[in-house]
């Protein structure tokens, strides 16, 4: 796993052994960064289950400003760290050890408001999705934001959070990204 494009091109990442954490393939984060956007001019990137990191990087080294990272394991979070360290971004990235669904209390407090949200629970865990609602509906978003959503093939996702429409979804092997814009 690396960084496929942008100011840290090349740079491999580490993730934690096992399955507790399910890394984006690099096949998968390019076909997504190119139909989302190739590069970024600024914004704020919110990934509500870091695992390595690998996504907010990928977006903080394509131009994104600044990324909020939500990862409750403590060593993946250590992981995280070291991986932004080591691609020379972690002065933009800010990792909080907490659960996905203290994002809007987070968010609200750090006055941030969103423009791509990165939403990749464990495939077990379909509630998790729900939190796009509530980060929309807690106006959050972006006039421009970009919600995305990695998730089982088998699994169907609404064709709406708020004034969110679901304009793509493409499936990888098992796994399919459901992209929303307003």
């Amino acid at each position: 796993m690396r960084i496929v494009a942008g100011s840290s091109r090349g740079i491999s990442l580490k993730s934690l052994p096992g399955n507790e954490t399910r890394p984006t393939s690099d096949k998968v984060k390019e076909s997504l960064f190119n139909r989302i956007g190739p590069y970024f001019d600024g914004g704020v990137v919110v990934d509500l289950f870091g695992g390595s990191g690998s996504l907010a990087l990928e977006a903080l080294s394509r131009g994104a400003d600044e990324a909020i990272v939500f990862e409750k394991n403590a060593k993946a979070c250590t992981i995280i760290r070291a991986n932004a360290e080591k691609s020379r971004l972690a002065d933009r990235i800010h990792i909080e050890r907490a659960d996905a669904k203290s994002a809007v209390v987070v968010l609200r407090k750090q006055e941030k408001i969103v423009d791509y949200l990165f939403i990749d629970p464990p495939y077990a865990e379909t509630k998790y999705y729900e939190l796009a609602q509530k980060i929309a509906e807690a106006d959050l978003l972006s006039n421009r934001a970009i919600v995305i959503c990695e998730h089982d093939k088998k699994m169907s996702l609404p064709e709406t959070f708020g004034l969110y429409q679901k304009s793509n979804c493409t499936v990888y092997g098992n796994s399919a990204i459901s992209i929303y814009k307003k």
